[in-house]
């Protein structure tokens, strides 16, 4: 069989991603494309709302892999995000040890070799069979791969950003007692950010930079079709205008996809047939999260509401 094109395999991302409710633009398709055939990860940098989880979701659904997610926070250190000892198990094998200490060192007439033997009781301690993984471990011992999303790295400190680099460069991590653990398959590792704060250029030359914003008009139908299917075409396309009039309002959070899926609902919800003015203002806090949004648009809506009625009167 013939192998797909470049073109052709982006358009599969597409398609894949479409059947898991995912509606990509071309730009996501070829970095999530590029991403697999050079094994690198994405970092997904956009506003909040916009999509940047709901990928790595898609994305683990279409491939039929295990998804493992580590939500970043300040603070996020390697005990909570790598691994961590079992030190209870490690005490009660310190117990058994402690009650077996006579057989343990009766063949030891010396000190010297009494401390040897123990020596070697000591590193079964620090083995393995100890070890508690936590979400980037467990990411690289996935036998059939994962995809591993770290979710809003930006709200991470810098310095957890320099236990990733060996992770996400070679996809391997270096435990002192144990040594270095390699990915049995390289998992497919999708990094958000929100841009709350600048992130350091080593984590960034190690991955592919995708940017999502709020999508094209076009395809935000398409998206708020995928996930709102009994909403009406005519509700669709009035919807979608207003809330892209209602973001060139200087607002403090710009309604996001999110929002426009939730609007989306609640209109089919009310049975609204088309976008009127009272219905509009009765629900916008759906779409507006802060008070003084809401007072910044409602002067608007009319307008707003009879513009988006306007350009579906003429297609």
């Amino acid at each position: 069989m013939a192998e797909l094109s470049p073109a052709a395999s982006i358009e599969a991302v597409e398609s894949g991603l479409a059947a898991q409710g995912y509606i990509a633009s071309r730009q996501i398709a070829t970095a999530v494309y590029l991403a697999q055939e050079i094994e690198k990860p994405i970092l997904v940098e956009g506003p909040a709302g916009v999509g940047k989880t709901e990928l790595a979701k898609a994305i683990a659904a279409w491939r039929g892999l295990k998804m493992i997610r580590l939500q970043c926070y300040e603070g996020l250190d390697e005990a909570k995000a790598l691994y961590e000892w079992k030190y209870a198990k490690q005490l009660l094998y310190t117990q058994i040890l402690k009650d077996k200490l006579g057989e343990v060192l009766g063949g030891a007439d010396t000190l010297q070799a009494a401390l040897a033997q123990l020596h070697d009781f000591g590193d079964v301690f620090f083995s393995k069979e100890f070890v508690e993984p936590r979400p980037l471990l467990q990411a690289l011992e996935q036998p059939k791969g994962c995809v591993l999303l770290i979710d809003e790295i930006d709200k991470s400190d810098a310095e957890f950003e320099s236990l990733l680099l060996e992770i996400l460069s070679d996809f391997q991590v270096t435990i002192p007692e144990l040594g270095t653990i390699s990915a049995v398959a390289a998992p497919t590792v999708i990094l958000t950010s929100n841009s709350e704060r600048d992130l350091g250029d080593a984590l960034k030359r190690r991955c592919l930079h995708l940017h999502i914003g709020f999508p094209e008009q076009k395809l935000e139908e398409r998206i708020v079709e995928s996930r709102v299917p009994n909403i009406s075409q005519t509700l669709r396309k009035q919807m979608v205008s207003f809330i892209h009039d209602v973001r060139t309002l200087d607002l403090k959070k710009q309604p996001s996809v999110s929002e426009t899926i939730d609007w989306a609902r609640v209109l089919v919800l009310l049975q609204a047939s088309e976008l009127g003015h009272e219905m509009v203002k009765d629900t916008l806090n759906v779409l507006l999260k802060y008070e003084a949004d809401i007072e910044a648009t409602l002067p608007q809506v009319t307008s707003f509401v009879a513009k988006a009625l306007r350009q579906n009167a003429f297609g």
